[in-house]
């Protein structure tokens, strides 16, 4: 039977770019239902106040547990512009976690967003959940405190929805930690009635297979409008007296083709153990998940009163979102293909923003945030319009790594204007110029050298380069080029000053092939090939008396590139691997003081699992992926056409500016690009 919920699920598929606000705007109606006790067996980590029951702050007994740990002030909660609501009024509850660090999560502009718009809803709540530091887990466990919230300190079992941000695949293990914790079952086929949905989103759920066997449920794209309707099924579901259980929500959910429901997919494999098919187990289930896509960035100007954190976190600043997607191409960045097409903000909501953004928070630093900020259609008039606002107060303004060719000198100084002149930060890429084309980078030398040449002779002093290593049909000759690129621009930037007092910062990563993007088929580079390359590059600039001092060399080794690799590219049996992994004491292997190369090898080899069949293969044109059934929009025989294009150095130019090359996406998600210019301009405040 299809409820209202249902049919705004529905509506958000991809042919309809723009959904009506009325599930946003109309009255909601009051949800008294409660679930059932919970009779299964004790766990020491269960929320023991079930709806029904009390739902109490865990802080009296979490209190007596912070002066033995470090940073205690990370798990108090109480930041400005935080939300506590009550519990018995609200028939809809969402736990949002990042599945990182209070220091990294609390930035998180996904996560900032989803609380905001839940919490402007009536009848509904949602708080925030973070991962614990091993002290903390620890004490925890020997304590009994579960899994909690930082906004009341509630218990995260006691929520209808456990919502997960994975920006990279290195949280999975967090998560299972946070699941244990909170006394959840780590599989989604033993959870009954009084657990949590648990459902992933960002940018690693364009491929959950591998944390299939831990998800209910996942959500491909933006978060916006789905989260709404999500809500409004969840209530409905409620309100009706829970009918079919868990099973009956989750079927309501999949059933519109915007929530991908993994028990409801079957995988079957060949005896070489490639994938043979994945295909839907019950009626009703669509063969294929599509992502959603926020068309009019102007209607959801969130976050409108931005958490200010209250233990030192990794991005202290008001961060706009001035643009989302990217049709530059670049053939390695999975979030460019994942978010196209590109939407930009009107130059009169991001100066709203702005404004509101600094009034309510008291940040004094303003990010401009996009893919590739510098190429929003008036970039020119936003600068300077903010600029003029802020001149002679203490806001300051900056954009992220920008692109070398759409640099511009001019658009550099109105960002600095206020006296805040910081290093800039650009990333070819690849050291050669054989290796931009394959990547489609569209960077030359020439422009790299006059790009930096103006920086310093403007009065820019430090640089910033960012490479890859490991990247399709690398040679040692593309890596060595890095430096041979440096040197080149610290000649470049004396004999622009008359002065040796420039430096030049060369940051390295190591690549990895991401789902959907032209790469998706690429062998990854083993992790001795990369490091033997990198030493080579530390020999070649160390070795240098004349150049070699004023550059800087910053990068990570190979292997942490391999185990992200088995897990963005991986299918369901890589699950058993992280929960070997987890088993065996792995937390937070995104800190390379914690991850362990050893441990996934050991794991893996306990699973059966060939690390090297998921990583250092390459693939065929008609195997079929992991996640071919979750759409993104792109053609996949498009994808596969850049790929070779790349293997025969091919560029491809940006769709925004010329005509379209058939990536797919518009056609098939019923979306549109959207830049300026608009003509409007930004009016000048006075600043209270």
């Amino acid at each position: 039977m299809e409820t209202r919920g249902t049919r705004e699920l529905r509506a958000l598929r991809p042919r309809n770019g723009r959904r009506d606000r009325r599930a946003r705007e109309e009255p909601r109606p009051r949800l008294d239902s409660l679930r059932a006790g919970d009779d299964r067996p004790w766990h020491p980590f269960q929320a023991d106040t079930l709806e029904g029951m009390p739902v109490e702050s865990l802080f009296p007994r979490l209190e007596a547990l912070l002066p033995k740990v470090q940073k205690p002030i990370q798990y108090v909660g109480g930041e400005l512009n935080s939300t506590v609501k009550d519990w018995d009024s609200a028939g809809v509850r969402w736990a949002l976690m990042y599945p990182d660090a209070y220091e990294v999560g609390l930035p998180n502009q996904g996560v900032q967003i989803l609380y905001e718009i839940l919490n402007e809803l009536p009848e509904t709540l949602a708080e925030r959940t973070y991962a614990v530091w091993p002290d903390l887990e620890a004490l925890m466990r020997a304590e009994g405190v579960p899994q909690f919230t930082v906004d009341a300190h509630r218990p995260v079992r006691a929520f209808d929805v456990l919502g997960l941000s994975f920006s990279t695949e290195l949280g999975y293990t967090n998560m299972l930690t946070a699941l244990d914790l909170a006394g959840i079952p780590l599989r989604a086929a033993d959870r009954g009635d009084d657990d949590p949905i648990v459902l992933a989103g960002g940018h690693a759920a364009f491929n959950p297979e591998p944390i299939a066997d831990f998800l209910d449920a996942a959500v491909l794209g933006d978060g916006e409008q789905i989260a709404i309707a999500i809500t409004e099924v969840v209530r409905e579901w409620k309100a009706e007296g829970s009918p079919g259980g868990r099973d009956e929500l989750l079927m309501r959910l999949a059933e519109s083709g915007g929530v991908y429901v993994p028990r409801f997919y079957d995988v079957d494999y060949h005896p070489d153990g490639r994938i043979r098919r994945i295909a839907p187990n019950r009626p009703g289930v669509p063969w294929r998940v599509h992502k959603h896509t926020v068309m009019d960035l102007d209607e959801w100007p969130y976050p409108k009163k931005p958490l200010v954190p209250l233990a030192e976190t990794v991005h202290e600043r008001f961060s706009v979102e001035i643009f989302r997607g990217c049709t530059r191409g670049c053939r390695f960045c999975q979030a460019g293909m994942i978010t196209r097409p590109v939407r930009e903000r009107s130059i009169t909501t991001i100066g709203d923003m702005v404004d509101a953004g600094i009034r309510a928070s008291g940040f004094n630093e303003v990010g401009l945030l996009s893919l590739s900020s510098a190429d929003h259609s008036e970039i020119g008039d936003v600068a300077k319009g903010l600029a003029d606002r802020y001149e002679g107060t203490n806001t300051s303004l900056s954009l992220p790594s920008t692109r070398v060719d759409a640099f511009n000198i001019d658009l550099a100084n109105e960002f600095s204007r206020n006296g805040r002149r910081s290093g800039l930060t650009f990333a070819p890429e690849g050291g050669s110029e054989r290796m931009r084309k394959v990547i489609n980078k569209m960077v030359t030398e020439e422009d790299l050298i006059r790009t930096v040449t103006t920086a310093y002779s403007q009065g820019w002093r430090q640089v910033k380069l960012y490479f890859m290593c490991g990247l399709p049909t690398e040679e040692d000759a593309d890596v060595l080029g890095i430096a041979d690129l440096a040197k080149k621009v610290i000649q470049a930037g004396r004999e622009a000053t008359g002065s040796r007092d420039v430096r030049c910062t060369v940051s390295i990563g190591g690549f990895v092939p991401k789902p959907h993007t032209p790469f998706q088929w690429a062998a990854q580079a083993d992790h001795e090939t990369v490091d033997r390359r990198l030493k080579a590059l530390k020999d070649s600039l160390r070795g240098d008396k004349e150049y070699g001092r004023a550059i800087g060399l910053r990068y990570h080794d190979g292997k942490p590139s391999i185990v992200e690799g088995l897990l963005s590219r991986g299918d369901r049996r890589v699950g058993a691997v992280i929960r070997a992994v987890w088993e065996d004491g792995g937390r937070f292997d995104g800190w390379s003081e914690h991850f362990s190369y050893q441990r996934w090898m050991d794991a893996a080899a306990k699973a059966g699992v060939d690390v090297d069949w998921y990583t250092t293969r390459e693939r065929e044109e008609n195997e079929v992926l992991p996640w071919d059934h979750l759409d993104a929009g792109l053609d996949r025989e498009w994808l596969w056409q850049d790929w070779q294009d790349a293997v025969n150095d091919v560029e491809v130019e940006d769709c925004r500016w010329t005509p379209c090359y058939d990536c797919g996406v518009c056609p098939t998600m019923g979306t549109e690009i959207q830049i300026g210019p608009t003509g409007r301009k930004l009016l000048p405040l006075t600043v209270v």
